[in-house]
């Protein structure tokens, strides 16, 4: 019960008692998501299974649509964004927008127009809504078994593309409708008007704070501080779009795609910080929002009231099937599409095809716009609505992401030549580096005369060096660690020079514990040490 003064039984305040919640889910979350990584399971399904098997067992955690729309939804976007390849986009820019585009509206008219005919006193509007708000995939889970397993890389920026941009056509649409289904007269050109303006107004605001951050960036030149505003950028990109009625999912999508591509330009620290804090970030998200899904399954279910249990079974079946089947549908008629419209994105095989159609898992933003009807919906079709929304999110992910491992080794579709491609690539980029290194080195001697012996050692270290990173890079043609049954010299150097690292961290510890080392000292050598070994497992 909640108190006069705002407090729930227990005395604590709502919004604390929200929050022990939200602490006790993120841990849970990072509980099992920890367990799905050391056993190389995909964590998201995991996650989802968990929240369903507790759901019974603990009190109702509430999924707030605030919450996910405008906390959790901008940061996971922005990181997707930030770490996609520009160029690979570009490539496939025609693809991902008739995916993000085109399969919405027509998963939405599919979906829509079947409820419609099962439910006819459902007013159309919000079948159209219902259509609206299962349309997008979210690709997290896809994208995460896809690369465990070498999906080839084509398919893999397809499948984040469509991720990064579906969302907004699917919130346009479903605003659209639920105006429609509130008594607000909507036509087609009015609709086609408002996700135009959502559209250009999300391109045009994202630009316009990624230059304003590009020309910031170029004075900080702090890594702490750069990374600090890199955390803000995604909360503010959204929120400067939507309070225009702009696409804040546009927004942020554009901002981080146009940092990401210029992230060469910033100091080695600001790229080193910003893949620790965005690998945290989106670990912790994902983790949450996986679980929430899950833990939903009471709240759903309850709201249910009217309809017998195989009449609702039924008519969440159905609304399953055609979500997945309008993009098979789709996916097979879009290539066909691309080959005819552009010969410079060719027809993936048909194998890749099918794993794309296979790829439509649904995510926490669907299930957070159906909590977002409003309440003067009537509560009967809300629930619904509701219900239909959660069980195609886990239907989903359960039926196609527990499939999709297994469908992708059957079909073949691996990256293997691509990812030798890559290391031969590698090893010639490197080597090329390497040479002009080396050949700067040799400048730098000429300019300064003949070397001393301190200078003579340190010039001969340089040089192996070079030598060492050269080796590395062609050695990993081969697999990296062995030739003929015996170690590589760059795998025994690495060995060796670990174990090197360890001693020497043992000795500061030793001097720090006698009291003969200062605690900041001791952190100063460990951040030094643990660069160099850094560096040792990137070669």
């Amino acid at each position: 019960m909640i108190g006069p003064d705002g407090s729930c039984g227990e005395g604590l305040p709502v919004d604390a008692t929200m929050g022990l919640q939200l602490l006790l889910v993120a841990a849970g979350a990072i509980g099992v998501a920890a367990v799905a990584r050391r056993k190389g399971w995909p964590a998201p399904l995991l996650l989802v299974a968990a929240g369903l098997l507790l759901s019974p067992l603990v009190p109702p955690v509430p999924l707030e649509p605030e919450l996910i729309l405008y906390v959790f939804l901008p940061p996971l976007l922005y990181s997707a964004a930030f770490e996609s390849s520009y160029l690979r986009l570009r490539d496939v820019k025609r693809t991902v927008g008739l995916l993000s585009v085109g399969l919405v509206l027509f998963t939405a008219a599919a979906v829509g127009t079947v409820v419609h005919l099962m439910l006819p006193d459902l007013p159309l509007a919000l079948a159209f809504a219902l259509g609206a708000i299962v349309a997008p995939p979210d690709a997290v889970a896809a994208v995460a078994v896809g690369r465990r397993l070498g999906l080839p890389r084509r398919a893999l920026t397809v499948l984040i593309g469509e991720s990064l941009f579906n969302d907004a056509t699917a919130l346009t649409l479903y605003r659209v409708a639920i105006g429609a289904a509130l008594g607000g007269a909507v036509s087609l050109w009015e609709g086609l008007g408002q996700f135009l303006l959502a559209a250009v107004g999300g391109v045009m605001i994202g630009l316009a704070l990624a230059f304003a951050f590009a020309w910031l960036f170029r004075y900080t030149r702090d890594s702490l501080v750069e990374n600090t505003l890199m955390l803000l950028i995604p909360f503010a990109a959204y929120l400067a779009a939507e309070s225009v009625h702009a696409s804040g999912v546009i927004a942020v999508v554009i901002i981080g795609l146009y940092l990401g591509n210029r992230m060469h330009l910033q100091g080695f620290g600001t790229r080193l910080v910003s893949t620790a804090v965005w690998r945290v970030t989106d670990f912790l998200l994902e983790a949450v929002v996986f679980a929430l899904i899950g833990l939903q399954f009471v709240t759903v279910t309850e709201g249910i009231i009217g309809y017998g249990a195989w009449e609702v079974a039924g008519y969440a079946a159905a609304v399953l099937v055609v979500t997945i089947l309008s993009r098979f549908v789709w996916v097979f008629t879009v290539t066909s599409l691309v080959r005819l419209l552009s010969r410079a994105e060719s027809r993936p095989p048909p194998g890749q095809r099918v794993v794309l159609s296979w790829a439509g898992m649904r995510g926490v933003v669907s299930l957070a716009a159906a909590f977002a009807i409003p309440p003067d919906v009537p509560a009967r079709d809300r629930a619904l609505l509701l219900f239909l929304t959660f069980t195609t999110v886990i239907g989903t992910l359960l039926i196609q992401g527990t499939t999709f491992p297994a469908l992708i080794r059957r079909l073949g579709v691996s990256s293997e030549r691509e990812r030798y491609e890559d290391r031969l690539a590698e090893a010639a980029a490197q080597q090329a580096a390497l040479d002009a290194g080396v050949a700067e080195l040799e400048r730098l001697i000429a300019q300064e005369g003949e070397p001393d012996e301190i200078q003579a050692q340190v010039i001969g270290n340089l040089r192996d060096k070079s030598w060492r990173r050269s080796l590395s890079a062609w050695e990993r043609l081969g697999g990296g660690t062995s030739h003929g049954g015996a170690e590589t010299p760059s795998a025994l150097y690495r060995r060796l020079r670990r174990q090197m690292l360890q001693a020497e961290r043992q000795v500061f510890v030793r001097l720090r514990d006698e009291r003969r080392l200062d605690d900041e000292v001791l952190h100063e050598v460990m951040a030094q040490l643990d660069f160099e070994e850094a560096i040792l497992e990137r070669d």
